[in-house]
């Protein structure tokens, strides 16, 4: 499933990070990269062409740099709108996700691989995970296989990215908490039936993490919290030294939502590890 990704690079040092930590993708059986630089035609215009050969080189170090790493890689420079490209390139050479950095809290500003992350996960048909571009970069190891967290309404999109959960989990992931979390929004009217709640929905985890006890020898726990759904999983990412984070993009959609739901959105905009939003492509 994790064969052969597309790396988003601006060439800058914040994509240095990225780059660094892709050695880790090993563990996922990740043998081809595809690493694409867009220029945006709304910025460079008629200089593109002329832009391209002073790229070029740059481009290629991190090629190189990857093919050290011990992946099969590729290097496109493409001309466009970046957030429309990326996404175009990842259908053409069939990359089952596409690995992009953000800034966090700036991610709607157009800024480095701020806006350009906006746009691919806005318009995203494949999983697109989203890394922490820090400063000063951080210098610990990422180990994605070591402790998951699987938020999950019980929606159509939560089950298609609960596939690549078990995927992970067959390529040997340690931990994973399957966090279900009762609304608070929503709740505060059936606050008296919310055990009964609670007992149906701890039914439904009980056979997730049977089916994941069952593809490998790892550790799932459950929990089912009450509180604000987004403010719940950022808090669940800080304090349970959480390695990656896989939810899909868009949720049952209780409050009206268009492209990347509210809850995913908020998120990756505040998790400190990275995240794979798995989209519901129908």
């Amino acid at each position: 499933m994790f064969r052969r990704i597309l790396v988003a690079s601006d060439l800058s040092p914040a994509a240095e990070q990225i780059i660094n930590m892709i050695y880790s993708f090993h563990v996922l059986g990740t043998e081809e990269i595809v690493l694409v630089h867009c220029l945006d035609i709304r910025d460079a215009g008629l200089l593109s062409e002329t832009l391209i050969p002073l790229l070029q080189p740059e481009v290629d170090r991190e090629v190189a740099k990857l093919n050290q790493l011990g992946f099969v890689t590729t290097g496109e420079i493409r001309i466009g709108s970046p957030g429309l490209e990326i996404n175009r390139v990842a259908r053409e050479r069939d990359c089952s996700i596409i690995v992009i950095g953000s800034h966090g809290y700036s991610m709607d500003q157009n800024t480095s691989l701020g806006g350009v992350a906006t746009t691919i996960l806005h318009t995203a048909t494949r999983p697109v995970l989203v890394v922490k571009i820090t400063s000063p970069p951080s210098e610990i190891s990422w180990n994605p296989l070591n402790h998951i967290l699987y938020p999950t309404d019980f929606s159509d999109n939560a089950k298609v990215a609960f596939t690549y959960l078990e995927t992970l989990v067959r390529c040997g992931a340690e931990k994973v908490t399957l966090l279900h979390v009762q609304d608070k929004i929503i709740g505060k009217h059936l606050v008296d039936r919310l055990a009964e709640f609670n007992k149906i929905d701890e039914t439904l985890l009980l056979e997730l993490r049977d089916q994941l006890v069952n593809e490998g020898d790892v550790e799932v726990n459950i929990e089912i919290p009450f509180g604000l759904v987004a403010q719940e999983i950022i808090n669940r990412i800080k304090t349970d030294e959480v390695s990656l984070v896989v939810m899909g993009t868009q949720g049952r959609g209780y409050i009206g939502e268009v492209f990347l739901g509210s809850v995913s959105n908020k998120v990756v905009r505040y998790s400190p590890v990275p995240v794979l939003l798995v989209p519901l492509v129908k």
